[in-house]
């Protein structure tokens, strides 16, 4: 059995499954009675977009003295939003004068973030991580799908590896929040890449489709997927204010619509596919009923938001407890084998 793990994009709202899985893995080192535990040792495959992919990271990168050993727990993970998101989301009164607040150029300066990324990082490669992973952005030169994986920079050496820093930096290049990310590969060559959101919000069909790939072939039979959302608004657009919108006016609706559409549609086939071999419970989605109090921009690192969100992450945490603690009981109870890529 292949134990996947997947979580969308969503900005700032990745406190929320952040919260989630850190739930989880406490769960984990409480059954298990190791308190050292880690996700990167129960999961065997990893998927993240943008936000997503930066949680990723963190779960999977080793330690510097110890690289067989997860250097951030979940609670440590999540914490890069809670306690930096301020800061990684800040626009100066020059920035929104000169940018339009977003409309002319990019919202946010990402120099914030790529200090933080650079701090949590430093210099580790994506063939570092402790397992096989799966991050999308996309080439804007291109005009091609870009994807990050471990197992590839492993096999295929300097062309398919990277810095985890970039990484990050480029499956979180959101348009309108952060400008394109100039991404280079270990072997010099660059790519200028956007947020992976904007074509593959949920990357849970693409951890399936990795997966289904592994030497071996596993099919659906063979895998437990655990799909992690950002929550969504689902905010209506009154047909009488929209019919005459221009570009301006549907630039922030066609991001909110594009990316709920597509991981709803996401967590829809794969529903289809599970249950067609009568095997329902071998995936799991835990998606935000209703964002409660919470902002669903992507960008609103508020004192007051980034409260709200922490409010829904425990709230989730604890609406999913049942779903939690069967997905525990799976992990501690499946061998350990990893994935074997081709």
């Amino acid at each position: 059995m292949k134990r996947i793990l997947a979580i969308d994009g969503g900005g700032i709202r990745g406190i929320v499954p952040g919260l989630v899985l850190a739930s989880l893995e406490e769960k984990l080192q409480r059954r298990s009675q190791n308190p050292n535990a880690r996700l990167a040792d129960y999961f065997d495959f990893v998927a993240g977009t943008s936000t997503g992919g930066i949680l990723t990271c963190l779960y999977l990168c080793p330690m510097v003295d110890n690289p067989q050993q997860a250097r951030f727990s979940a609670r440590e993970a999540v914490e890069l939003y809670v306690a930096n998101g301020g800061s990684i989301f800040h626009v100066s009164l020059w920035k929104r004068i000169t940018s339009w607040s977003g409309l002319s150029d990019e919202k946010h300066d990402a120099g914030e973030l790529e200090r933080l990324l650079e701090l949590y990082f430093g210099q580790i490669r994506l063939s570092q991580l402790l397992k096989p992973c799966f991050i999308p952005a996309y080439d804007i030169q291109s005009r091609t799908e870009f994807f990050f994986t471990q197992h590839e920079a492993q096999q295929r050496g300097n062309r398919y590896d990277f810095l985890i820093k970039d990484v990050c930096r480029a499956t979180s290049a959101a348009p309108t929040y952060f400008e394109a990310a100039l991404t280079p590969a270990l072997d010099g060559v660059l790519y200028p890449l956007i947020d992976g959101g904007i074509f593959m919000n949920n990357p849970t069909l693409g951890a399936y489709s990795e997966v289904s790939n592994a030497i071996g072939k596993p099919s659906a039979e063979d895998m437990f997927i655990v799909s992690l959302g950002t929550g969504t608004a689902n905010r209506a657009y009154a047909y009488k204010q929209a019919k005459n919108w221009g570009k301006i006016k549907w630039i922030k609706p066609v991001i909110d619509i594009m990316m709920s559409g597509a991981s709803a549609t996401t967590s829809y086939h794969l529903k289809k596919i599970f249950s067609a071999i009568d095997r329902s419970n071998q995936y799991v989605r835990i998606q935000p009923k209703d964002l409660g109090n919470a902002s669903s921009d992507f960008d609103d690192a508020t004192p007051g938001n980034i409260a709200a969100l922490i409010a829904l992450g425990q709230r989730t945490a604890e609406e999913y407890n049942e779903q939690l603690n069967y997905i525990a009981d799976v992990l501690l109870g499946l061998d350990t084998d990893l994935i074997q890529f081709a």
